[in-house]
């Protein structure tokens, strides 16, 4: 895809007299229809997609928007409304474009250290908004303006199965903030307080072919093209007053908005931002769900209705476009005021709505296409200027490289490990770059095996014959959930299966990564048909419904970015500190496992004399222990079934306010877990108080109980094995909110070394 530059063949003409357009209107040199996004605008929109702006907290991106156009030396008036005045006399025009955002703010601390929540709007959103934020990463901002990383609590999909009519995710009586906190002490020695404003955690992503998806992303592009709009502006070309209003508070009453329209009353108005909702679909009966134009339509004019023809401004903006051969078309919007018990302010004689389509508009995943918005600039700049500034070439996004996270410490700490494991991307058969971090993260002296199943097998005893000694086997899994592309459809959607077991909302929605040897493409995982509409639910079979755009728009465009079936995805994640020891991160099942035994092995310090003791990091658990009963197998065949096998994973904990404390119950923070009980296993009770017992002659905080799920540990029991599940307690289990205790990872890897010596 070329870029094309376009620039005005005049230098006389200061200002477009768009009332009367043949003699005086610019036109490009070269067309208008394959522009590409400056390299600053890209910048800048990413940069504001990043920073968190929820309706009425919008300062700090405010403050931002500031130090890029500087130059101009801003005004901010007492609502937080950012504005820039070039020229004088007249005409006096307008260019106008909203930065805030939807989002919560809280509204009470619970005794036990949760936070509770309110919306921000408290309508006007997809029914759908609350349950894109279940199970997800957030920030909260408290007084000292630091941003602070939380989860929201969600259902752990093993605790499931028995329980009749769990709480649902849409409500916000069931919506609770999770920071770290043990109690309401805690949270407010953090300096969190009520009103203090949260926001997913979001980074804009890219996908191929030019588009761009994040949160908020909707509510950003015009400030990007503004602020690039300034950069370019050469003010001694300009006829008259131009304004230039980066306005608050748009999602709650249009205030800035109002407020700018109240003080300033400009003969011309362009607002640019997004187009919203209200206008009927053909066939949808009483939904309305327009505008309903796809990324890549180019720039959009708002009409109040349905099927309006621009007039006044708009039509003289279309011509503009249109003679410049920039790709232009009309969509419904809304009105940018709505309507109140107030009277609303006029809106200028003159004025228009510019914008661009967005895709799964106000979701985690909302999508543009960056050709749409320079489009959208370039206009603007031939509106005001009457030329446009040529721009560098960027090259086409293909994806990201895999993430390199240096060199490892001699001996790494736990987190240490566990940061590194976790951040490292394994789906259930592509355990490749987890193993080769394991491998990486075990002392030199310890020289594991791969097998053909893909497990990672280290033998650490050294029993010599006659020496009576049982043998033990400790497991934990590297996989984790995700999806495998099972083929691409002819629109260049990727379709995908699962691997492994999640619920379909903690991920569709949301940013994806397609993973192959080539390096990690940007993508999102669509939302099933209906999202938008009222009565929306989740299918029942969501294996026929998850679909993953990569930017390709036909099946040749998405093999030339390097996908391919069988690649894995997964959603993008980062292991994230939380009040005190506690953490976030996705995967934590099982990456805390296998960081316990390396841990363990780090502890060991060599190979044990007379001792019968092999560490094993299997594949596939999540597709149904596939790795371990692989060894299983072969163990059992080779006459080496191992006395006792202690299975190192997940005891999926209720510790949240909106699981059951009926089973599940052990705390995070308390100590490692016996999972006395599972869905695969029963562990005899005299070696659930034997493993009690050791604990606690060695110091080591302990728990047990019942819980959901299956374990390695099974696959050997048919043999002759005993399986002894050991683990730690996990809240939201199967979703990006995992949350654990270090000190409990602490006291896993402390317990296994312990078996390991002395069992």
């Amino acid at each position: 895809m070329k870029r094309l530059f376009f620039v005005a063949s005049f230098s006389f003409l200061f200002v477009l007299n768009l009332s009367n357009p043949e003699p005086t209107h610019a036109q490009a040199s070269q067309s208008l229809n394959s522009a590409r996004l400056p390299n600053e605008t890209e910048h800048s929109l990413k940069s504001f997609v990043a920073t968190p702006a929820i309706s009425g907290y919008e300062n700090e991106l405010a403050e931002e928007i500031r130090a890029e156009i500087s130059p101009f030396h801003p005004k901010t008036d007492n609502l937080g409304d950012v504005i820039v005045t070039i020229g004088s006399g007249a005409p006096n025009r307008l260019l106008v474009t909203p930065i805030d955002e939807p989002g919560f703010v809280v509204s009470g601390i619970t005794e036990d250290g949760y936070l509770r929540v309110q919306r921000l709007p408290q309508s006007g959103l997809p029914s759908i908004f609350n349950e894109l934020y279940s199970a997800q990463p957030v920030r909260i901002r408290n007084a000292n303006g630091k941003w602070m990383d939380a989860v929201v609590a969600g259902l752990s999909v093993h605790l499931q199965g028995a329980r009749t009519n769990p709480p649902k995710s849409s409500d916000l009586e069931n919506m609770y903030i999770d920071i770290g906190a043990t109690s309401s002490a805690e949270v407010r020695k953090a300096g969190i307080a009520v009103l203090d404003p949260i926001a997913i955690n979001r980074q804009p992503i890219e996908l191929g072919y030019d588009k761009m998806a994040g949160a908020s992303i909707g509510d950003r592009f015009g400030a990007a093209a503004l602020v690039d709009f300034l950069r370019q502006i050469d003010p001694s070309k300009l006829k008259g007053t131009l304004t230039i209003a980066f306005v608050v508070q748009q999602w709650s009453g249009a205030r800035g908005l109002q407020r700018i329209l109240s003080t300033m009353k400009p003969d011309e108005m362009i607002y640019v931002g997004r187009l919203t909702p209200g206008g009927a679909v053909a066939g949808s009966e009483s939904m309305h769900r327009a505008p309903r134009r796809e990324p890549g339509s180019g720039i959009l004019i708002g009409l109040e209705e349905t099927n309006g023809t621009p007039a006044g401004l708009a039509a003289e903006l279309k011509q503009l476009a249109d003679t410049n051969k920039a790709p232009i078309n009309t969509d419904f919007s809304a009105s940018p005021i709505p309507r109140s018990y107030l009277s609303l302010p006029a809106m200028p004689a003159k004025w228009a709505h510019l914008g661009i389509a967005t895709d799964w508009s106000n979701t985690p995943s909302e999508l543009i296409d960056s050709a749409d918005l320079a489009s959208l600039e370039n206009l603007l700049q031939l509106y005001a200027l009457g030329n446009v500034s040529p721009t560098p070439s960027a090259a086409v996004s293909h994806g990201s490289s895999h993430r390199d996270l240096g060199p490892v410490s001699n001996p790494p700490s736990t987190e240490e490990i566990l940061r590194r494991l976790t951040e490292s991307y394994g789906v259930s058969y592509h355990e490749g770059p987890v193993r080769e971090w394991v491998k990486q993260l075990l002392p030199k002296w310890a020289q594991p095996q791969t097998d053909e199943a893909g497990n990672l097998i280290l033998r650490l005893g050294t029993a010599t014959a006659g020496i009576k000694t049982p043998s033990l086997l400790v497991v934990a899994h590297m996989d984790e959930i995700g999806f495998e592309v099972k083929s691409i459809s002819k629109d260049g959607r990727l379709e995908v299966e699962w691997r492994g077991s999640g619920e379909l909302s903690f991920f569709a929605g949301h940013p994806a990564l397609v993973h192959n040897a080539n390096g990690d493409y940007g993508a999102i995982a669509e939302l099933p048909n209906g999202w938008d509409g009222p009565k929306f639910e989740w299918p029942h079979e969501p294996e026929k419904a998850i679909r993953l755009d990569v930017g390709a728009r036909t099946i040749d465009e998405a093999e030339k970015l390097g996908i391919k079936v069988g690649d894995s995805v997964t959603i993008p994640k980062t292991y994230r500190n939380l009040l005190g020891a506690r953490a976030n991160g996705r995967s934590f099942d099982d990456r805390v496992g296998d960081t316990a035994l390396i841990s363990a092995v780090w502890a060991l310090g060599g190979p044990l004399k007379d001792r019968d003791v092999t560490f094993v990091w299997s594949t596939g658990e999540e597709e149904g222990l596939v790795g371990a009963a692989a060894l299983a197998k072969r163990l059992a065949a080779e006459g080496h079934v191992p006395d006792y096998v202690f299975a190192v994973d997940t005891f999926v904990s209720s510790d949240s306010p909106i699981e059951s404390k009926r089973f599940a119950d052990a705390e995070i923070g308390k100590g490692f877990v016996i999972r006395a009980v599972d869905n695969s296993n029963i562990v005899p009770s005299d070696l659930v108080q034997k493993v009690s017992k050791l604990a606690g002659a060695n110091q080591i905080p302990v728990q047990y109980g019942v819980t959901g799920g299956g374990n390695d540990g099974s696959a050997f029991v048919r043999y002759g094995s005993l399986d002894i599940a050991l683990g730690w307690p996990l809240r939201y289990s199967h979703s990006p909110a995992e949350v654990i205790d270090t000190h409990d990872v602490d006291s896993l890897a402390r317990i296994i070394t312990v078996i390991a010596k002395s069992w």
